[in-house]
């Protein structure tokens, strides 16, 4: 009887000094480590004297950010906006935050994956493009208007610019079908030829290099991946710089 007891008093016990509701979630928040920021998402102090260098685009700009600061130290100032510029229609929502009152020299941009990525019906992200009702973010239509759109906003800064063509879709990545980097960058190139703008070729690059840069089955790229694109991405740049 005297152990039926003590067990009892045992439950009784942890129940009132357990943690519970939201006090438990906020125990168990706190016990998780905090993820370390993006070393790309670090404001950047300009070094006075030096060209000021602006890189726009999604994760994969994302990617190639820190070693293109590091390619370029003692040479130029470069910047991104704080966050994944996403698809064109973002571009069109936060372009004049992203260039904020500032002199630029260079701006080096890009969107595409975001834009031929496949929404679900009910909106779900990276939807399967044969599943019925799938739709891509932001059609090739749009995204041919949206681009001329943001193509004459940058023109007003006086910058150089820089368009960098979309990467390659790989087979067995989600949410977006092979061979649609192909068509978007067929209306970005045209669109830069009209205003003259060079064009940093990272889909060509990167499509004859995918199995020792790339992620298995994946739009994104290993480190040492992002550090080719960023090569890439540095002689466009200081060819720039030059003119």
């Amino acid at each position: 009887m005297k152990v039926v007891k003590t067990a009892v008093l045992c439950l009784v016990v942890s129940a009132l000094f357990a943690p519970s509701g939201a006090y438990a979630d906020d125990v168990k928040k706190k016990s998780r480590p905090k993820r370390k920021p993006n070393p790309a998402m670090a404001k950047i102090e300009d070094v006075p004297g030096l060209p000021r260098v602006l890189l726009i685009g999604d994760s994969i700009s994302i990617g190639y950010t820190v070693p293109v600061r590091e390619m370029l130290k003692g040479k130029a100032n470069v910047h991104r906006p704080l966050t994944n510029c996403g698809p064109t229609t973002r571009g069109l929502a936060e372009m004049d935050k992203w260039l904020g009152d500032g002199k630029w020299d260079v701006i080096h941009f890009n969107w595409g994956l975001h834009d031929l990525k496949y929404l679900g019906p009910d909106g779900k992200n990276l939807a399967d493009p044969q599943a019925a009702g799938s739709r891509q973010q932001v059609p090739i239509d749009e995204y041919e208007a949206n681009l001329r759109k943001l193509v004459a906003r940058l023109k007003k800064t006086d910058a150089t610019l820089i368009w960098r063509s979309t990467t390659p879709v790989p087979e067995g990545a989600k949410g977006r079908a092979v061979g649609d980097s192909v068509k978007y960058n067929a209306v970005a190139k045209a669109i830069m030829a009209e205003h003259d703008i060079a064009i940093d070729d990272q889909y060509s690059f990167a499509l004859d290099n995918l199995k020792k840069i790339q992620l298995p089955a994946n739009v994104h790229f290993s480190k040492d991946g992002s550090r080719e694109l960023a090569k890439q991405a540095v002689t466009s740049i200081q060819k720039a710089l030059a003119r």
